[in-house]
């Protein structure tokens, strides 16, 4: 398998929600053309960050990537809105997911990039039959919709499961995406990369830190992407 550039795909809901427009354009003003929307009903995941409405506005006001994200007990429901939107990659959650070929197929017969998330516990097993039809699968480091309690850490086999599903891939001769999600940390980065990771979803620990500008949170991502990709070559 190729090696793939690695995409950074900031996190709309760290961003400063009571100023969306303002935060979107300081993302597009670094370069960067992708955004990470969560889309959450407040039962799979304990949160509600962003409406339909929000992000219809949001889709008015830029021309980025939409990297789509839904935690939902209905998948179907929200995976329709957002092709009616206008979104350029939608994942949704196997846990949650009973007619998964359905859903990847809808996905990708309106010309979407569709994908799968699992929670940290859920297998690499489960995607045996399916990774053919991903273009991304989605790791969950991190249980979905507890971002903001800072107790909750990373799942300490993080690098380990990424590893394992980088080797999955390579073997079926697939490239698919590996995209991360949940405490993707500036310290973290070159090991997440290193292990496989090609999309790094960046939060509150890495992009939008709150000690530095987005400018100069991007160019230590950059430089953790780097020394990554290095790693991962010298493996």
């Amino acid at each position: 398998m190729k090696s793939q550039a690695v995409l950074i795909s900031p996190s709309i809901m760290c961003a400063d929600l009571c100023n969306l427009e303002d935060s979107v354009r300081k993302i597009e003003n670094e370069g960067i053309n992708t955004l990470h929307i969560d889309v959450l009903d407040g039962y799979f995941s304990p949160s509600m960050p962003l409406g339909l409405g929000t992000i219809r506005a949001l889709r008015k006001i830029t021309d980025m990537d939409f990297d789509v994200h839904i935690m939902s007990n209905n998948n179907e429901f929200f995976i329709k809105e957002m092709i009616d939107i206008g979104v350029q990659q939608i994942t949704f959650h196997y846990e949650s997911s009973t007619h998964i070929d359905r859903h990847l197929k809808l996905i990708k017969k309106n010309g979407i990039k569709a994908g799968i998330a699992l929670n940290p516990a859920t297998s690499l097993n489960d995607l045996d039959y399916i990774l053919p039809m991903c273009d991304t699968v989605m790791l969950m480091l991190m249980n979905p919709g507890f971002a903001a309690d800072k107790n909750e850490k990373q799942v300490a086999y993080a690098e380990e499961k990424i590893s394992d599903l980088y080797k999955m891939i390579k073997k079926k001769g697939l490239e698919t995406d590996i995209e991360v999600d949940g405490r993707v940390s500036l310290e973290v980065i070159p090991k997440l990369v290193k292990a496989g990771a090609n999309i790094l979803v960046a939060g509150s620990t890495s992009l939008f830190r709150s000690e530095r500008s987005i400018a100069e949170n991007k160019k230590i991502m950059e430089e953790g992407i780097a020394k990554g990709l290095k790693l991962r070559e010298e493996n």
